[in-house]
């Protein structure tokens, strides 16, 4: 691995990029320190705006307890069912996480379910844990994203854009490169490189900006809920355009379509129309 990352429009040059650091020995995947790190960040984050808004902070950490481990089953399982070609003669990889492999949105997917049971069993309010809860999940992915940067993994196609970023054909795998990127291979100092779309920058940079729009929305908001719901159609908006730029998109069978980009889709509408009804009723209460 060269271990070089370029962003040559920005004029940054990155040398040596590992993809883990050793430890006492042990070689520890950046992508999961980043993992970790963004777990950590997005229950102190939940904690406090639970604590905030008058409901137990412990709540949140029992409550991430479950969620670590079943978005984390949740976020595989989604990605191994709509990659299964690339895990099918070798079932065992199916859990090595070392290279990545976890789909956003079966973890949310997974995370939502264990709240509603862990809300129902607690005979706590759903809604007001998914409000406080989103908060804490936004900032984890903006974090998380930066697992991809680290595994040279989850980029766009080629451009010639302002943010646009040179990786050394040797790091990536073949089956995230296209016809397109390889025949604008870049020769840089004897190396070829590829010139493609950092998609985990632009959804990082996304989810900042649905982060701060929440945090400034969170004490207007009119019903429980409304805030995960802004985090759905925000997030959503954001997914289902970037997702389209990516050269290692989760395909639906038969069908041939991004998953993941027709799920954020129907996420979107489906949130807006629960945000327009519900805020309808709130503003029907307010004035009876």
């Amino acid at each position: 691995m060269n271990g070089m990352i370029r962003f040559p429009n920005l004029g940054i040059e990155l040398e040596n990029v590992g993809k883990t650091i050793s430890l006492f020995g042990f070689e520890i995947a950046y992508y999961g320190i980043i993992i970790g790190l963004a777990m950590l960040v997005g229950i102190f984050l939940a904690e406090r705006d639970g604590k905030a808004t008058g409901q137990n902070p412990e709540n949140y950490t029992d409550y991430a307890i479950y969620c670590i481990i079943f978005s984390i089953i949740g976020a595989r399982l989604y990605y191994v069912m709509f990659a299964w070609e690339n895990y099918k003669d070798n079932l065992l990889s199916i859990f090595n996480l070392r290279e990545g492999g976890l789909a956003i949105y079966g973890g949310v997917i997974a995370a939502v379910i264990t709240l509603f049971v862990f809300a129902r069993i607690r005979k706590l309010s759903f809604w007001q844990m998914a409000d406080s809860g989103c908060i804490g999940l936004v900032a984890g992915q903006i974090i998380g994203r930066w697992g991809n940067f680290f595994n040279r993994e989850a980029f766009g196609g080629y451009t010639e854009n302002f943010f646009a970023m040179q990786i050394p054909l040797t790091d990536v795998r073949n089956s995230d490169l296209t016809a397109e990127i390889l025949e604008n291979i870049k020769n840089i100092g004897g190396i070829e490189f590829i010139q493609v779309h950092p998609t985990f920058l632009y959804e990082s940079l996304w989810n900042l900006g649905v982060l701060i729009f929440i945090l400034w929305y969170r004490r207007k908001k009119k019903f429980h809920g409304e805030v995960f719901l802004i985090y759905l159609l925000g997030y959503g908006i954001g997914r289902a355009w970037i997702e389209g730029l990516r050269t290692d998109q989760l395909l639906i069978p038969v069908l041939g379509l991004p998953v993941s980009q027709v799920l954020a889709g129907v996420l979107v509408v489906v949130a807006a129309v629960l945000i327009a009804v519900n805020r309808k009723r709130a503003k029907t209460s307010e004035n009876s």
